[in-house]
C-alpha cells in the first residue's frame, strides 16, 4: 500500500507537467519515446534473462507495450484535445476497468469491489464534473483507451507474477516490460512521430527527463510491485487516488481555479471507499 500511495504522489506532478510544458509544444510520440527508452536504461543493468522462461518474457513484454506503450500514447495525444482538470476527470473510469478485468483474470466475481470502484467513480466525478471544451467527447474517447490499457498491464502482472518462482527478484526481470513498450514507442515515433517538433529548451528536456527516470522508471516498477501485494479492489480505488492529488499539484504550482467543497467531498468519497474496500479484504484473510 505504501509504494501506491508514494508513487500516486509522484504522478500527480505528471498530468500538470505534460499539460504546462509538453502539450501542443513537443510531440507526443518523441515523448513517449523518450520517457520510455529512459526508463529502460533504469532497469537494463539490472536484468538477468535466465529467470524466466520464453512465455514468461513474452507476456510481460506484451504487459509493458499496453500499460506502458500503449496507454502513452493515447494519454499524450489526450492533453491536445483536453485540458489537465478533462484528462483528470475522464480517468474516474479506470477503477470499473481493474475491478471488472481483474475478475475476470483470475476467473472469479467480486461485486463488493466493484461497488468500491463505483463508489470511488462517484466521488472522482464530484471533484471534476464541470464545463468541458468541444472536443469532449473525442477526447474522452482516447483518455478510455489510455485507461483500459493502464487497467490491463496492472491485473496483467499480477496474473503474471503468480507464475514466478519465489526466488525471482521483481527488479531483474522488469526490463522486460519497457523493452515490450519500447517495442511500440519507437516505430510508432518513426512512422507518426514529427522530428520538427522536439524540446526546444532545457526546461522541457528537464522535464521529460525527469518523466522517464522517475516518474517511468521508478514509478511504474514500484506501482506494479504495490499491486501486488493489495486486493483488486484496493487496487482499483488506489487509480482514483490520483485525481485530487493531482489537482492539489495543479492548483498549487499554476494556481489553477478549484472547487475546494467538491474536492474535500470527492476526497472523502474515494477515502470512504478504500477504507470499505480494505475491511473486506481482511475479512476475507479471517476466513
Amino acid at each position: 500500500m505504501f509504494y501506491l500511495v508514494a508513487v500516486t504522489v509522484l504522478w500527480a506532478f505528471s498530468f500538470s507537467l505534460i499539460g504546462e510544458f509538453l502539450a501542443g509544444s513537443v510531440d507526443s510520440y518523441f515523448a513517449v519515446l523518450t520517457r520510455i527508452a529512459l526508463a529502460t536504461l533504469v532497469f537494463l543493468p539490472f536484468l538477468r534473462p535466465a529467470l524466466l522462461n520464453l512465455k514468461q518474457k513474452v507476456i510481460l513484454a506484451s504487459l509493458g507495450a499496453v500499460q506502458l506503450g500503449l496507454m502513452y500514447i493515447f494519454f499524450y495525444h489526450a492533453f491536445l484535445f483536453l485540458s489537465v482538470p478533462e484528462v483528470l476527470l475522464f480517468t474516474i473510469f479506470t477503477p470499473l476497468y481493474v475491478a471488472i478485468l481483474n475478475d475476470a483474470l483470475f476467473k472469479r466475481f467480486t461485486p463488493f469491489y466493484l461497488l468500491c470502484a463505483l463508489i470511488a467513480t462517484a466521488g472522482a466525478a464530484i471533484i471534476r464534473f464541470d464545463g468541458v471544451t468541444d472536443n469532449y467527447w473525442f477526447g474522452f474517447a482516447i483518455v478510455q483507451g489510455a485507461n483500459l490499457s493502464f487497467a490491463l498491464g496492472q491485473v496483467g502482472y499480477k496474473k503474471l507474477t503468480s507464475t514466478f518462482t519465489a526466488q525471482v527478484p521483481y527488479h531483474n526481470v522488469f526490463a522486460w516490460f519497457y523493452l515490450g513498450a519500447l517495442a511500440v514507442a519507437s516505430p510508432a515515433f518513426f512512422l507518426f512521430g514529427n522530428p520538427s517538433q522536439l524540446p526546444q529548451n532545457t526546461e522541457q528536456w528537464g522535464v521529460l527527463l525527469w518523466l522517464g527516470i522517475v516518474a517511468s522508471g521508478l514509478g511504474y516498477y514500484f506501482w506494479n510491485q504495490g499491486a501486488l501485494a493489495v486486493s483488486g479492489g484496493t487496487l482499483a480505488i488506489m487509480n482514483n487516488a490520483l485525481i485530487p492529488a493531482g489537482l492539489v499539484v495543479n492548483l498549487l504550482l499554476w494556481q489553477k481555479d478549484t472547487d475546494f467543497s467538491r474536492l474535500l467531498l470527492g476526497g472523502t468519497i474515494i477515502a470512504i471507499a478504500l477504507w470499505m474496500s480494505h475491511q473486506h479484504a481482511k475479512k476475507q484473510k479471517q476466513l
